[in-house]
């Protein structure tokens, strides 16, 4: 029997034009409880997620709980991916409650929403299930996500998944934006990134460059 396969990609993965990307109190008073994952991997996840959704155009929101009076600035390795961009402050744990940040999804337009942030349990359980029970699609970055326990972010992520949120990790989603190494007018940027924020990744891509000249694309 024939099959029908045809070289395109999934409606299922993501693309730089059809998604916006929500990044949720990456702030310094949320990590010092954070025991899920190590704070600089953390660091680092969050920074790859923010500066490919900049790079490749993503629009993305960026919101803080109690900025200024309790949990401090966001990490500056996200803010420095948007320079100029305001940050969303808001008193709500749950930032689908907080009406600056739903005029802001509004005003993107996109039913396909990315998240990741600090914690998963609650900053990140709360506006998920609030946007899918609203119609959207949902995916949380997993690895850009942090919690008080391990306990609590696998629970956390298995409520979400079993709810309809679909998982990824930070390097997935920048390497789903790229593709194709073929992409020449991403390609530095997207290697780029992973240099200086993709752990061992990056280490191998530094070495192949450095001793042989190796680009993927070709």
């Amino acid at each position: 029997m024939p099959t029908n396969a045809t070289p395109t990609p999934g409606s299922l993965l993501i693309s730089p034009t059809d998604h916006a990307l929500i990044m949720i109190d990456f702030q310094s008073q949320m990590a010092f409880a954070t025991k899920s994952i190590d704070a600089v991997q953390l660091r680092n996840n969050a920074a790859l997620v923010a500066h490919a959704a900049a790079g490749f155009k993503v629009p993305t929101i960026l919101t803080t709980v109690a900025e200024k009076s309790f949990s401090g600035p966001m990490f500056g390795e996200i803010t420095e991916a948007f320079p100029g961009q305001a940050l969303l402050d808001r008193t709500s744990m749950n930032t689908w409650e907080d009406a600056a940040v739903i005029e802001k999804v509004n005003a993107i337009g996109k039913q396909r929403l990315v998240f990741c942030g600090l914690w998963t349990s609650v900053c990140i359980v709360g506006p998920t299930l609030s946007a899918l029970d609203q119609g959207f699609e949902v995916y949380a970055i997993a690895d850009a996500c942090g919690d008080v326990s391990e306990e609590a972010h696998e629970r956390a992520m298995e409520r979400m998944v079993q709810a309809g949120v679909r998982p990824m990790t930070s390097l997935q989603y920048m390497l789903e934006l790229q593709r194709d190494w073929a992409r020449t007018e991403t390609y530095d940027m997207t290697t780029g990134i992973a240099k200086k924020f993709g752990g061992a990744y990056g280490l191998g891509i530094i070495y192949a460059k450095t001793m042989f000249g190796a680009s993927e694309g070709h």
